[in-house]
């Protein structure tokens, strides 16, 4: 719509009110402003809501003249979320040796235990011709036929895709033209993420038959390194829990049991084996969540590290990519492919990814105590066993307290306001009401009453993230890494909202069999220590070698 029509329109709704108030058929009384007001604990008396009235029905029309622009997905608010602290200092880059690719790798005498290997293993098979990735990838193509059935991980195989890549990749190798460790590696992606050709349904049953004609930047990468795409996984509706419309993604571990979310397809069929590694996303723990119910390794990266073009917005301030994979190094790897700065997503920056040579007695490290030695569930005592085993390899543990003085039980509405914005015209439309869930704790209410919460509100909860973000830094600035427990909701929310890194280790099971995990938390950019202690807790221990037994053979 050009400028010209837009004031002719602007210009007819101003008269179309001035007709309706004139015919008492205003599009809001008085004694409706006087009722919604409860909402947000104000009391204006009946003579100053009067004087407010004209001013809120120009507010009511500007609203309509603003829903008649179309904005792209892609297009991020003028305000950018800066998760920088005052006086922040960038790290220098320093180089990172190659990652190494071990010699001596044999094929198992049973080819299904190949599906649980590591990126470096597997690299190794294919680089010493032992496997080619094409048979590789029709290994994942048939596990995933055999297993998805029950664990509804996968929304869209992308099978002839996969091959192709796959084939290219052998030629590729044969030519010696070898890319590096993931070149021939098969993987998934949650399916927030575009790929040109196929749906990107989000989850949701909206969406279902959605294609973007475009690639996403973090697959692009991927693909660039020789990556072979197998599946787009499944994301809870719009990035919210485990069930999308096609069911309930499963626990491979428990199928009685969800897979968490909302990056549950690619927490669930890494642990079974369905790919090599997956790509997730996290605003609020989903990213944490199904690595840890699903006994895997996930990396959340500092907030601004991996672009976030071609994929499904739900916070601009808080949304996040990163991998979920069988380890700590694995999900080094895959981190050190696919961030850097993208000029597609203004978020994103030129800072420097530091790999740590300190050992783990080196780092200087921090645990929460008190959210610790509360939990007397088997969770909280495979915890105290971790920080044991630290203790034992040399971690001189500095008990500390995540900072609590701050309006928790609000927060969460930033996340709300900015998902609200950008699912506006879903709600608008009445294409929520296709969704599958629609009880009070699902995405499609969240978005409903999202239309209810103040800018006033929003910005204030804002200016509390600020004095966050500050203490926080001031805070984690005296350690390499934070311990904490992986569901501690004051932790999960305050780190997402200051854009910290966390790294979800596994650390056993419970009695039902069920994994554990904890969580280890990284000053801004510093992925490269927290990633360095879960690399030594893991070599000092084998729960990252476990998997479901259901899924083995």
């Amino acid at each position: 719509m050009n400028t010209i029509t837009l004031r002719v329109f602007q210009f007819l709704l101003i008269s179309l009110f001035v007709f309706a108030c004139k015919s008492n058929q205003a599009p809001f009384t008085k004694r409706d402003i006087k009722a919604s007001q409860k909402l947000i604990g104000l009391n204006y008396s009946n003579q100053e809501i009067d004087t407010m009235y004209d001013y809120l029905v120009e507010n009511k029309l500007g609203y309509d003249s603003l829903r008649l622009y179309k904005t792209s997905a892609e297009t991020f608010p003028a305000m950018m979320f800066d998760p920088h602290p005052l006086g922040f200092e960038f790290p220098q880059k320093k180089e990172n040796p190659k990652f190494l690719i071990p010699e001596g790798i044999e094929l198992p005498d049973d080819l299904q235990e190949v599906a649980f290997f590591s990126i470096p293993q597997l690299a190794s098979l294919i680089k010493n011709r032992k496997i080619t990735s094409e048979q590789l990838t029709q290994l994942y193509i048939d596990r995933i036929k055999r297993f998805d059935g029950q664990l509804l991980s996968v929304i869209t195989l992308t099978d002839s895709l996969a091959l192709a890549q796959a084939k290219k990749a052998d030629r590729e190798i044969a030519a010696g033209n070898y890319k590096g460790i993931l070149h021939g590696i098969p993987y998934g992606v949650k399916d927030l993420m575009a790929v040109e050709g196929y749906p990107t349904t989000w989850g949701a049953k909206p969406y279902e038959d959605q294609v973007i004609d475009y690639t996403s930047t973090v697959v692009q990468k991927l693909e660039a390194e020789g990556a072979v795409l197998i599946a787009k996984l499944v994301s809870g509706a719009l990035a919210r829990g485990d069930v999308w419309f096609g069911g309930k993604t499963k626990n491979p571990w428990d199928l009685t049991q969800g897979a968490s979310g909302s990056s549950a397809g690619s927490g669930s069929a890494t642990s079974a084996g369905l790919v090599a590694f997956a790509l997730g996303t996290e605003t609020l723990g989903s990213i944490v969540g199904p690595s840890s119910r699903n006994g895997v390794t996930g990396l959340r990266p500092t907030y601004g590290r991996v672009s976030r073009h071609g994929v499904m917005s739900l916070s601009w301030s808080m949304d996040k990519i990163g991998p979920i994979a069988r380890s700590a190094e694995d999900c080094e790897i895959v981190f050190e492919t696919i961030y850097g700065k993208d000029v597609k997503d203004p978020s994103t920056n030129d800072v420097p990814f530091n790999r740590s040579s300190k050992t783990a007695g080196q780092l200087k490290v921090a645990y929460l105590k008190g959210d610790i030695d509360k939990d007397t569930t088997d969770v909280g005592r495979n915890l105290q066993a971790t920080l044991e085993l630290f203790q034992n390899l040399g971690v001189q543990l500095d008990s500390i307290a995540f900072p609590a003085d701050y309006p928790y039980a609000v927060f969460d509405i930033i996340l709300r306001a900015e998902a609200g914005a950008f699912f506006d015209e879903l709600v608008r439309s009445g294409a929520v009401d296709t969704m599958v869930e629609q009880q009070k704790s699902s995405r499609t209410n969240s978005l409903r009453q999202s239309r209810f919460i103040p800018a006033v509100e929003y910005l204030q909860a804002n200016r509390q993230r600020r004095l966050l973000i500050e203490e926080v830094n001031k805070l984690f600035s005296q350690y390499d890494v934070i311990i904490s427990p992986t569901s501690n909701m004051h932790q999960l929310m305050g780190t997402n909202l200051t854009g910290h890194p966390v790294v979800c280790v596994p650390n056993g099971l419970d009695k039902k069999g069920r994994p554990t995990s904890f969580t280890l938390i990284g000053n801004l950019y510093d992925e490269g220590s927290i990633l360095a202690l879960a690399k030594a807790y893991q070599a000092a221990t084998e729960f990252e070698e476990a998997h479901p037994p259901l899924f083995q053979k």
